[in-house]
């Protein structure tokens, strides 16, 4: 038996015995499946490669390559069905957008291969002078090659955004599978991008997979034995290629590979190409390794530290980083979210999480954490009275906490909710989150990498992390029920305009029902019941058309039009009014761009409210200037005026109103209507001496 062939044995067991391990675990979930599945097609090819490669005759070697590029066929369908839904809690957001991609995968392979068999391999040979064979692919056969390297590279990127996403202990979890992983579709990227390079080349390629596949398996395992493994929902980000470094590492690679295969065929060729590229290859992977990992990371922050004389946090850089991450968060699950992954980051620690004070302050509620799911932080929270001595202990000590040193019996609580998920991970600290004199939650962070002990630094800066944000905390809380309080208000407003106008109404039907019986036969009674019956149904109908402005955005129609010319025609008709005096004065005015049948409703209901609020022989002004750039409406009269109080709270909002019959809308949407033209509307009245309204458009 050949090395090659033993190496592929060795990775049939190894891969099988993993897929049947998984498989029969007694958690099961559709990452598992597809990881089982796509671990016996890498078993399956793996299989068919070294049947292939003790073969003999060429037609053998042939026909057992064929059952391999077949097996080949399931794996990018498999493996990015797997990448989409590892250790991510909205897997079902990624399949639903990568729906299409992923049918692809597994059809387009699945009909090269049961349509063009015969263009899989277009021939095998054995020179004389050569120990190794070589295969030529076919049209099929290259096709597969490049939706394998395609389907690769989709892969990694998933997997390392799924590691991106992670902090802390869930990124401990799952490392050593992303990175078995990795290193298997990256070998898999190299092997596939050798056989497009040359439509083929020696069959010593399939014996790298295997040892890819061995080292992998080995790998996984590693990664399957830490605890609590199953136990992760990450939520990565849904940019597809946003600083991706999968996609810039298989960039520079195949540029690089490409540029060498060029080269060496200008001058000739080089047997030892594939060595070269392998080595570039290797490079690559292994300063990615170094990369990711937390100790490497931590390593070179402490060397910089110590011998360029720095201290040990960029204090600038870290409230910048700190601030603008959290800025923008308006609920108190997100902000949450934001502080455990960079104090995770910040410090190192694996373990982080907090626990939120309820609205009656006797209870701690789960907000966000780097190592507990939200199933597993229900099963660890703290009881009543637990959380109830954690809340006053913690109110009277607003400094950080080393929970392992305290012998207090709060502290043994605290730990119970945050168990240390290594022996020799350091001290837990918790943090109290305070801001105005009020508890509102716990920090809570342990299993630092390396077990570094938390210093006076970092206590320094735990406190002033915990201090920003509890006032984050403290100001999305008083948002919300700055916001409930408005919206209550706004409710009350619009009940109190609805239950009284009904109960109008309804007094109004009431009334004619109870007369009904006695006086039906009398005509003229009937006359007066459908009038007044009429007249309801209008009011009813004339309420829901407004209120019905009010439910749709507010879409322009602008035209360049002449402003003199709309207040003229909306004003027809009301000048031979006996009761008023209405006088205009329009000085001329450039066209300008405006919605002719908004702005007729805000001129109409301006001279409406005028001609309510003046008496017999009252006189109303409407003219026209301009001044600054705006062309200037006022509307003016000598009525009852408003009192500074009213302007201020009632004028421009809804549902309030002094007018008998109205219902407190009309100002209201003519504001909207003026602000939506880029304009603004001012008012000055004076009880007992009349309003002037001014609405400015810009010209």
């Amino acid at each position: 038996m050949t090395t090659g062939a033993a190496l592929n044995f060795a990775s049939v067991f190894s891969a099988g015995l993993l897929a049947l391990t998984i498989f029969t675990r007694q958690f099961r979930s559709f990452p598992r499946w597809a990881f089982s599945a796509g671990m016996l097609a890498f078993a399956a090819e793996s299989l068919f490669a070294g049947l292939a490669a003790r073969a003999v005759p060429l037609e053998a070697v042939e026909r057992w390559q064929n059952l391999a590029f077949v097996a080949m066929a399931f794996l990018p369908g498999l493996w990015l069905l797997f990448s989409l839904t590892y250790a991510r809690g909205n897997s079902g957001e990624f399949l639903s957008r990568w729906s299409v991609v992923v049918a692809c995968a597994f059809i387009v392979p699945l009909i090269l291969v049961l349509l063009c068999p015969d263009e899989i391999i277009s021939a095998i040979g054995q020179p004389s002078d050569r120990s190794q064979r070589l295969l030529r692919l076919g049209f099929a056969g290259s096709a597969l090659n490049l939706i394998f390297l395609l389907g690769t590279i989709l892969v990694l990127m998933n997997l390392e955004r799924t590691f991106r996403a992670a902090v802390g202990t869930m990124r401990w979890r799952i490392k050593f599978v992303i990175l078995g992983l990795g290193v298997l579709f990256t070998v898999r990227a190299y092997t596939s991008s050798q056989a497009l390079l040359y439509r083929g080349g020696d069959l010593s390629l399939p014996a790298v997979n295997a040892g890819a596949l061995l080292l992998a398996s080995l790998l996984i395992l590693r990664g399957l034995l830490r605890a609590g493994h199953s136990d992760v929902s990450i939520y990565p980000s849904h940019s597809l290629l946003h600083h991706s470094f999968t996609v810039l590492l298989a960039g520079v690679y195949l540029l690089v590979v490409g540029v060498f295969a060029k080269v060496v065929t200008h001058f000739g060729g080089d047997a030892a190409f594939p060595i070269k590229a392998f080595l570039v290859l290797l490079f690559l992977v292994l300063l990615a390794v170094l990369l990711l990992s937390d100790r490497v990371r931590l390593f070179t922050r402490r060397f910089v530290s110590r011998h360029f004389s720095r201290p040990v946090y960029d204090y600038r850089s870290v409230w910048r980083t700190f601030t603008e991450s959290t800025a923008r968060r308006v609920e108190q699950n997100e902000l949450c979210s934001s502080v455990v992954k960079l104090v995770s980051d910040i410090f190192q620690a694996l373990s982080v999480s907090i626990w939120l004070v309820d609205e009656r302050k006797d209870q701690l509620s789960f907000a966000a954490s780097t190592s507990l799911s939200q199933q597993k932080a229900g099963q660890l929270a703290l009881d009543a009275a637990d959380a109830a001595e954690v809340i006053s202990a913690l109110s009277a000590h607003p400094d950080p906490v080393d929970l392992d040193s305290s012998k207090a019996h709060w502290a043994a609580a605290l730990r119970r909710s945050h168990p240390d998920e290594f022996r020799k991970g350091g001290s837990r600290v918790c943090v109290p989150l305070i801001a105005g004199g009020e508890m509102l939650g716990v920090l809570v962070l342990g299993d630092r990498v390396g077990a570094v002990p938390f210093s006076v630094q970092d206590f320094d800066l735990l406190k002033s992390i915990g201090e920003q944000s509890a006032a984050n905390l403290l100001n999305i809380q008083l948002s919300q029920r700055l916001s409930q309080a408005k919206q209550l208000e706004a409710f009350q407003a619009m009940s109190a305009f609805f239950i009284h106008d009904l109960k109008n109404t309804a007094s109004t039907l009431s009334l004619m029902l109870q007369n009904l019986p006695v006086h039906y036969q009398d005509p003229q009674f009937r006359e007066d019941a459908l009038r007044g019956i009429s007249k309801t149904v209008t009011r009813i109908n004339e309420t829901i058309s407004r209120l019905n402005e009010l439910r749709h955005e507010l879409a322009l129609q602008p035209v360049e039009c002449d402003l003199n010319d709309l207040i003229t025609e909306t004003l027809k008709g009301q000048e031979q009014a006996a009761d008023i005096s209405l006088l205009k004065e329009l000085a001329p005015l450039p066209k300008v761009r405006l919605d002719p049948a908004q702005i007729q409703k805000v001129i109409t209901n301006l001279v409406l409210n005028a001609r309510d609020a003046v008496s017999s022989s009252g006189q109303i002004r409407v003219a026209t200037s301009q001044e600054n750039g705006w062309v200037i409406l006022v509307v003016a009269d000598n009525g009852c005026g408003m009192t500074p109080e009213f302007i201020q709270r009632s004028l421009f909002r809804p549902f309030h109103t002094t007018k008998q019959k109205g219902i407190g809308i009309g100002m209201f949407h003519c504001k909207m209507i003026v602000e939506a033209h880029r304009g603004r509307i001012e008012v000055q009245s004076e009880p007992g001496k009349g309003t002037r309204f001014r609405v400015l458009l810009p010209i």
